[in-house]
């Protein structure tokens, strides 16, 4: 697969298999991490194809364990491992103005009030008190994500972010 859709979200990737009747087990990256059974149907991206199949799931201790249609054994869950999961943006709430996804942010280039480059945002981290913008510019810099205080504009049309942070951090 190119380079993503924008109508495409990743939402994780499958880790292994579960049990001898085709369940596996996923890394969810949505919160709360169960939340990304109840996006169906996923897109699961093997070998650069995507293949559409509805799923279903539950959280089961720590991990999301999910049973995906036409998967019906272990050695067919077991070659899903390492895939990743798509799903269309279209199932995705919407937002409230001035809310973002994380996948919204990812690849925004990130500048100053006095537009001077700090880098391009490459993840985001959840710390437990502000989430956290990883940037990859001449060095890697950790910003935090906090409206009207750090991050003063998100410009999602030209692809932009603009932040109250001297380049000298």
């Amino acid at each position: 697969m190119d380079q993503h859709d924008d109508d495409l979200i990743c939402v994780g990737h499958v880790l292994g298999a579960q049990g001898i009747k085709g369940w596996v087990r996923v890394f969810s990256e949505t919160s709360p991490r169960e939340n990304i059974v109840s996006y169906s149907p996923w897109l699961i991206e093997r070998s650069g194809e995507l293949r559409k199949v509805k799923v279903k799931g539950r959280l089961q201790g720590k991990h999301v364990v999910a049973k995906l249609q036409g998967i019906d054994d272990r050695s067919q869950a077991e070659a899903l491992s390492g895939c990743q999961l798509f799903i269309e943006r279209r199932l995705l709430p919407g937002l409230e103005a001035g809310e973002y996804y994380w996948s919204d942010l990812i690849g925004l280039t990130v500048e100053t009030q006095r537009a001077e480059p700090l880098g391009v945002v490459t993840a985001m981290l959840e710390t437990g008190a502000d989430d956290v913008m990883v940037l990859q510019g001449e060095r890697e810099r950790l910003i935090p994500f906090v409206m009207d205080e750090i991050v003063r504009e998100v410009d999602l049309a030209n692809r932009r972010l603009v932040v109250d942070w001297s380049p000298e951090y």
